[in-house]
């Protein structure tokens, strides 16, 4: 099995993680049609992966993010993409079209996600802060950080707690790039 997708938020905060959506999203998500996108991810060693995520068609091969990404960087849960069919027929991605304003972090939990343990409790701090969050294997989260939220209070809060996370929209290269390149 490819693990659980799971999306939280304080709205729609649920027993997602073994295996079911909560009803107000899965409620949202049989409402719209949806397509799977793909983003090409070149590796190191000249090879490519692909990772696919949940969108919204707009029209004119334009879609809209309904899924954060675990592997990708650059983009965030709403963000507009163009990406035309591929040989194919999958819609790949080539570029951003519009920013929806959210952010991504990405937190390695350890240990897993489950039910009352130190990590559950961490991701609730973040869902009070405002933040959404979606787990694969209950322990890679990909969290949301909204328009209206400081990226450096969610910052503040995962250095205090000492957990192993990354910038992925906007990187970290993109936030501090003289510190980036003289690394």
């Amino acid at each position: 099995g490819g693990g659980t997708l799971c999306i939280f938020s304080a709205r729609a905060y649920s027993t997602c993680l073994r295996g079911q959506l909560s009803s107000n999203v899965r409620r949202q998500k049989q409402a719209m049609p949806h397509a799977k996108v793909a983003f090409e991810i070149q590796n190191d060693d000249g090879s490519t992966e692909v990772e696919t995520l949940w969108a919204e068609p707009l029209g004119e091969h334009v879609y809209r993010l309904d899924n954060s990404p675990f592997y990708v960087y650059s983009v965030s849960w709403r963000d507009e993409v163009l990406a035309p069919p591929s040989a194919d027929g999958l819609p790949t991605v080539q570029r951003v079209v519009s920013k929806s304003g959210n952010r991504t972090v990405r937190i390695r939990l350890d240990p897993p996600y489950e039910d009352g343990n130190e990590s559950a409790k961490v991701m609730q701090e973040l869902v009070a802060m405002g933040c959404s969050f979606e787990g694969s294997r209950n322990r890679l989260m990909s969290v949301n950080i909204p328009p209206e939220l400081s990226l450096s209070a969610v910052r503040d809060h995962l250095i205090a707690r000492d957990l192993e996370w990354e910038h992925a929209d906007p990187t970290y290269e993109q936030l501090y790039p003289s510190v980036a390149t003289d690394a």
